[in-house]
């Protein structure tokens, strides 16, 4: 494949093109952060160090379009392998104390917030809590930040209300008060059904305790996910094919598999170079997620997105697509990011940093970034893509242009390659393009950036 092809844009028909809308010049970086590949999961875009200190004080007009939140709890009671993600473990006597401050920080922040952006005035397509671990917080934190949410907010019937979890931090008392709340879904990282392999993962959990939770879980009568990571220390054919085949035997509504990715700030990498530690190839772990899309399309688990799979298709997740089609998100807590309209913003990554500035009365934002049009069409694809199908008329309507025609090549290859299918209405996945992730979108996405 050719990395990027041209369009003239002048050469497209009128109605091809939205008034007053045209394709600003690329930062040229962003095709080596865009490489096509299966590794590197897609997060965001732009990329974070487009962002400034400069870009935290955009000016906005208020909105009543739907919006969603995300609340962040950065606290673990251990330091995954894996894990690259900035985060504080806790433990102990001053858990609690740590915990009460940051959760009345957190509450603090949602007034401030409130107040500056007027975002009481919009309907809630979802609300998140995520980390860290979410499950961390007692029953009383929980009750504390939904009272303060529902100061300020219209909660309609159908908002989507998730909790991410931990299995060793669920319990049953934890579960009765989220039931009580209104939590429509659980989502919990279990990684593994294989002890040894948990253990080699510095997680807590065992295979035991995780199905445990999972019950506790299915008692709430939420929609229950779990996550397992492909790739992890010490995975062999066996023991992939018995915790996928655990997991779907449990009855969960969802699962997701993500690929596991080696970052240099990870005990993972730290062991590779002190201890030789081993990890599955590329090749192996190609074939696990292969046997893992086979036993869901026999169970008829189906996509909606690449890495998410839905018993019979129902119960889809609404949080992660509604931003990734494009809608607002504000977040809050220490390092949590959002965007309104075509603005990017970040809280302060230091804890005690995020919280003297709440204490101050300030909004916690510590940098951002404006999104020109091209980097808006960009992250449309890069972000649309993962759901596994994208609306070719709804690309049309929000942006002017045909994204078959922008991007005209570069589909006419990856469809030769096996890993799309062009319809007139949709772009849409193969069983191969799913098994690739992120591939198709960051190719298409250099090919749009190719334009500017």
């Amino acid at each position: 494949m050719s990395d990027t092809q041209t369009v003239d844009i002048t050469s497209l028909n009128p109605e091809e093109k939205k008034e007053g809308y045209h394709l600003e010049p690329v930062r040229k970086d962003y095709m080596t952060n865009l490489k096509p590949d299966r590794r590197g999961f897609i997060t965001n875009f732009p990329n974070f160090q487009h962002w400034s200190v400069e870009g935290r004080d955009t000016k906005l007009e208020p909105s009543t379009k739907p919006l969603n939140l995300y609340l962040h709890i950065p606290y673990c009671i251990q330091r995954c392998s894996y894990c690259y993600y900035r985060t504080e473990n806790i433990n102990g006597k001053e858990r609690r104390r740590q915990i009460d401050a940051y959760v009345n920080a957190l509450c603090k922040e949602i007034d401030l917030a409130v107040a500056r952006f007027e975002l009481n005035k919009r309907p809630l397509v979802s609300v998140y809590f995520g980390g860290g671990t979410p499950s961390l917080m007692e029953a009383e934190h929980f009750q504390q930040i939904f009272a303060k949410l529902h100061q300020h907010f219209n909660f309609e019937e159908d908002t989507e209300l998730t909790i991410e979890a931990e299995p060793v931090t669920l319990t049953q008392r934890k579960a009765d008060v989220l039931k009580e709340l209104g939590v429509t879904r659980i989502s919990m990282g279990v990684q593994s059904f294989d002890d040894e392999i948990i253990k080699h993962s510095n997680r807590l959990d065992t295979a035991k305790k995780a199905l445990k939770a999972i019950e506790i879980a299915q008692s709430t009568g939420a929609t229950v996910n779990i996550d397992l990571m492909s790739g992890l220390a010490g995975e062999s054919t066996e023991t992939w094919h018995k915790s996928l085949n655990t997991a779907i035997e449990s009855g969960v509504d969802s699962i997701t598999v993500y690929k596991m990715d080696l970052y240099a700030n990870t005990p993972y990498y730290k062991s590779i170079l002190r201890e030789g530690l081993n990890l599955p190839t590329d090749e192996e772990e190609l074939e696990f997620m292969q046997y893992a899309l086979d036993r869901f399309k026999e169970e008829d688990y189906q996509p909606w997105s690449f890495f998410t799979f839905t018993k019979n298709g129902e119960n889809k997740h609404k949080h992660s697509p509604s931003l990734w089609r494009g809608d607002d998100l504000y977040s809050f807590g220490s390092s949590a990011f959002g965007i309104l309209g075509n603005w990017h913003f970040q809280n302060y990554n230091d804890t005690d940093v995020y919280i003297d500035s709440i204490e101050k009365g300030v909004v916690p934002i510590s940098r951002g970034c404006d999104m020109n049009a091209l980097e808006e069409m960009t992250r449309a694809v890069v972000l649309g893509m993962k759901l596994v199908s994208m609306d070719l008329d709804h690309f049309q309507n929000r942006f002017g242009f045909r994204l078959e025609k922008l991007c005209k090549t570069a589909i006419d290859e990856l469809v030769a390659e096996g890993k799309v299918e062009l319809t007139d209405k949709e772009l849409r996945l193969t069983q191969l393009g799913v098994l690739h992730g992120d591939y198709a979108g960051k190719y298409l996405s250099r090919a749009l950036l190719s334009n500017g």
